[in-house]
């Protein structure tokens, strides 16, 4: 295995793992800003009442995307780990 393959090879696993990361990113951004516009808007300014609901969300969506997430990890194994293993 040359080194343009062990590149190709951490490029699909960092766009991959990019991918697993993206839903749970994309909740703690949205939920963080209506609840930062909520403090905003009322004067609170409370910093478990950030921490709470995205926790909350978070949990939500990897729960929700948990299947999203499982699928590339087996794609990505499928398709680069397994080949090497074997020496194709």
């Amino acid at each position: 295995m040359s080194e343009t393959d062990i590149l190709s090879v951490l490029q699909e696993f960092l766009w991959g793992a990019a991918l697993m990361a993206l839903p749970l990113l994309a909740a703690a951004l949205i939920v963080g800003l209506v609840v930062g516009l909520l403090q905003a808007l009322t004067g609170i300014q409370e910093m478990t009442l950030t921490f709470v609901p995205k926790l909350a969300v978070m949990l939500l969506v990897f729960f929700i995307s948990a299947g999203y997430m499982a699928r590339i990890c087996v794609s990505l194994f499928d398709n680069h780990v397994i080949p090497v293993i074997a020496g194709t």
